[in-house]
């Protein structure tokens, strides 16, 4: 019989999570497990969320490690009566353990690389996590190949490299059900974490592409879970990825991570660039750190290139020299320079690209012709790759055209290795040789660079007799399109499409003088010995400790179905504006002040319609009719704009282009509140916009009284955000001596006079009020971006100056679930009428009236 859960997967894939209900107690599982522990009362059908207000103290930290495989070997006993396990030493899941505190419990859960049984699963669980700490996800056959082979490498691998299915023969078109598969497995996986996790203690650390919905799915269960995703994979330009049917569903269940890891700042800067386009998310840097802000969450984005295990290839190189194995080839290859390649059977590895090359240098350069090597070690295919039966029939096509052409007798210019190979066979290959070549046309990292590199240094303290105790030099000739390659300054970068520019490389570097490779040598060994694995998991590990460090201090909810799913997390004291609370503190207030935005607060900011209903003006006319009540409308728009949309409220204060224009009703006169008339800097400021303008279409100039505003928010997201940035150093250059300054917002830029704030207009209607005897004492400020926070600070210094009494009733909101100053929100501008409808009622009733007729005259 199916569990509840399984059953509904294919409507989790589908988008349709059901609606939760109350939660239920919870049973608090065992930190070790001794059984497989079972998830019937865990269910997502039966619980929302489960958070803690109290931080939980470092010594119990425990880190969840999640990926599609354990880094675990598998094999059938002898006797055919169960299977023997041991750690895979060469995973680098299992070597990132060695940059965590020395205290901290690790756990991993993941898939294995052999298909149990069901009858043995649970006996294998038990074993596993029992003398391994490893929790092992076992999926069906039939969701397996759907998973893996199919969404995993057929579809999410291809685009991530930048190969579209430009015809049906030429990759695999999109297949929904293949979607649902990778959804499915995902869920299975965030099971086996919920099985153990304690959500107080644990950090989670998922890794790559098998596993990015898994965040949306932990999360949902887990508001405050510290949880962080590496990508070990490229992430493509906003171009080739924005081809993904389900583009937006992957991006929304990243941003449900604390943490978002990237190799190279390319990658990251593609999915930002992604965030940007496809959900209009900017992202910002501070202190060197990058992070999105995402309903009142921080997600950070972080840079950093794995490393290799020093230790490990060390030993690995002792051993190879106890074998003599590297004599041997030493002996095997003697008079001839050998150049190497090690990659896996991949159709991105561009071995055939490297084999042109080889072919290219022998011919432009004939004296290498019997000298020159390329050992090409083609490691064993992992699972269903594209296009692979061609790959490999075009590359021993090529190694034997090659040889053919150029091989005599006792020498071959390829030597093609398609067999298994042990690693201390690939150490020693290392060690003798001369020049290491990678012409990937896309790969996520590749650390066959960084092997070579420890290789060729030798082992520290061997007798100068081994054969590893030799040369302190190195080259490398590697690929522009890989991960490794920023890092790696001293290698000569190529474009492996351009084969005779490799051909080229190949030969510098092998021509090169020894003692320039010596110095590249030592200036890659440095970098490589000091970031190791050890120093990336330690690394990523203190970014998402900061990154998570309020999680226990902010409110935090879930809102939203499917993978629209998100968590809202705001400051302890940021809440909902209750309009039963603010209509009792309207009730029983005698002096009122109602200061209200227009665009974004009374009107959706993208209507089309700019004009207010009927119902908006008679809401506005029965609060200005009210004697006790200063209401102003406080808007960056310009003077006329606002008295045509507001001719019908006689009574009605206005406040324009950000308070440089002031009036109290219809009847008077509009006030200057600018400290400067002069605007000839408006000379020198419009020709520059309208450079900027002709430059980037989609964007437009406005021109008030008192302010230029640069508009692009029907130009490329971008491109248009880069130009703002553009924009805003070129005008704060030009008019650094003027009186004026520029702001950027929210698609837009502006230049105003200074000392023109939203801020200063609330400051200037209290004062008002207070100097005529009417000292508010009940203050309502609304608005929804950056200019109306002004507004939100200047209450808390009205209060201390005392042009404000402590007693007065402030009701500072916002719009929208964001960070703010403000202590209240409203979710939208239909709220926001709603709640000024029932004050207006407010102001109709008696009980107001009967308030009124307490005023002392």
């Amino acid at each position: 019989m199916m569990s509840r859960s399984y059953t509904n997967l294919l409507d989790l894939a589908s988008g349709n999570f059901p609606i939760m209900g109350r939660e239920r107690e919870r049973r608090r599982l065992p930190r070790t497990m001794t059984v497989p522990g079972s998830i019937a009362e865990l269910d997502d059908d039966q619980a929302q969320s489960v958070c803690s207000d109290n931080q939980s103290s470092l010594a119990s930290d425990r880190m969840i490690v999640v990926a599609n495989k354990l880094p675990l070997k598998a094999k059938r006993r002898p006797d055919n009566k169960g299977w023997s396990f041991s750690w895979d030493e060469d995973s680098l899941i299992f070597r990132l353990k060695d940059g965590l505190p020395e205290d901290m419990e690790v756990l991993y859960v993941g898939s294995l690389n052999v298909d149990v049984n069901p009858i043995e699963q649970d006996d294998v669980a038990q074993v596993l996590l029992e003398r391994f700490k490893c929790v092992a996800t076992f999926l069906p056959p039939n969701l397996l190949e759907k998973f893996y082979d199919c969404f995993c490498k057929k579809q999410l691998w291809p685009v991530f490299h930048y190969m579209l299915p430009y015809t049906a023969d030429h990759g695999n078109r999109f297949d929904r059900s293949m979607w649902e598969a990778y959804v499915a497995a995902n869920k299975l996986f965030s099971q086996k974490v919920i099985e153990v996790i304690n959500p107080e203690d644990d950090f989670v650390w998922i890794h790559d592409y098998h596993l990015m919905v898994l965040p949306t799915f932990l999360r949902r269960r887990f508001n405050r879970l510290r949880m962080g995703f590496f990508l070990h994979s490229p992430f493509p330009s906003s171009e080739i990825y924005r081809t993904l049917p389900v583009r937006e569903e992957i991006l929304k269940a990243l941003l449900n991570a604390d943490l978002i890891g990237f190799h190279t700042f390319d990658y990251a800067r593609h999915f930002l660039s992604c965030c940007s386009r496809m959900l209009g998310l900017e992202y910002q840097s501070k202190r060197g750190y990058i992070g999105l802000e995402y309903f009142g969450r921080t997600v950070g984005i972080k840079i950093m290139p794995v490393g290799i295990h020093m230790g490990q290839i060390e030993s690995v190189m002792k051993l190879a020299d106890k074998e003599w194995r590297v004599g041997e080839l030493r002996q095997k290859f003697e008079g001839k320079t050998v150049l190497l390649g090690v990659d896996d059977m991949d159709v991105f590895k561009g071995i055939n690209l490297k084999l042109l090359a080889m072919e290219q240098m022998l011919k432009q350069y004939p004296s290498w012709q019997g000298r020159a090597v390329l050992v090409q070690i083609a490691n064993p295919v992992r699972g269903k790759g594209i296009d692979l039966e061609e790959t490999q029939a075009e590359i021993q096509e090529s190694c034997r055209r090659i040889n053919e052409k150029y091989g005599k007798s006792g020498y071959e210019p390829i030597v093609f290795i398609d067999k298994p190979l042990s690693v201390s066979e690939k150490v020693a290959y290392y060690s003798i040789a001369e020049c290491v070549v990678v012409t990937a046309v896309r790969d996520g990292m590749n650390l066959t660079p960084y092997e070579y590199i420890v290789c060729r240094q030798g082992i520290s303290g061997a007798e100068s007799g081994s054969d590893l105790s030799g040369p302190k030099k190195s080259m490398l000739v590697i690929s522009e399109f890989i991960g490794c390659s920023p890092s790696l300054s001293g290698a000569i970068r190529i474009n492996p499409w351009n084969v005779e520019s490799t051909a080229e490389a190949m030969n510098e570097a092998i021509s090169m003088a020894d003692y320039e490779k010596q110095l590249r040598h030592e200036k890659h060994y440095r970098f490589v010995s000091t970031h190791d694995v050890a120093y990336w998991s330690r690394s990523f590990m203190q970014d998402m400790e900061r990154t998570c460090a309020d999680h226990f201090r902010k409110r935090c909810w879930g809102i939203g179905l499917g993978f629209g799913f998100r968590v809202v997390s705001l400051d302890p004291n940021f809440r909902k504006l209750s309009i039963d609370n603010i209509v009792s503190a309207y009730i029983k207030a005698k002096r009122r002040a109602i200061l209200l935005d227009y665009d974004g607060t009374m009107m959706p900011q993208n209507s089309i319609i700019k004009t207010p209903s009927s119902e908006v003006i008679s809401i506005l006319n029965r609060l200005c009719g009210d004697p006790n009540n200063t209401v102003y409308i406080v808007s960056g728009r310009g003077k006329d704009s606002l008295s045509k949309i507001f001719s019908s409220c006689k009574k009605l204060g206005i406040a324009a282009e950000h308070g440089y224009f002031m009036r109290r009703s219809q009847d008077e006169e509009w006030e200057v509140c600018g400290q400067s008339t002069e605007f000839s800097w408006m000379n020198m400021a419009k020709p520059v916009l309208n450079l900027y303008t002709e430059a980037t279409d989609g964007s437009s100039v406005e021109t008030k009284e008192s302010a230029l505003v640069w508009q692009y928010k029907d130009a490329d997201p971008a491109f248009g955000f880069s130009q703002a940035k553009e924009l805003l150093d070129h005008l704060e250059s030009v008019l650094a001596n003027e009186p004026v300054e520029v702001k950027s917002g929210q698609f837009i830029v502006e230049v105003k006079p200074q000392a023109i704030t939203k801020g200063l207009v609330a400051e200037k209607i209290f004062t008002s009020m207070c100097e005529n005897g009417k000292q508010a004492d009940f203050v309502l400020c609304i608005g929804d971006d950056r200019s109306d926070e002004d507004m939100f600070e200047i209450i808390g210094s009205a209060i201390s100056g005392n042009i404000l009494s402590s007693n007065t009733s402030v009701f500072a909101c916002t719009v929208g679930q964001k960070p703010s100053k403000a202590k209240y929100y409203l979710d939208d501008t239909s709220e926001v009428i709603l709640m000024l409808e029932n004050l207006a009622e407010a102001t109709d009733s008696p009980d107001s009236s009967d308030a009124e007729n307490d005023i002392s005259p």
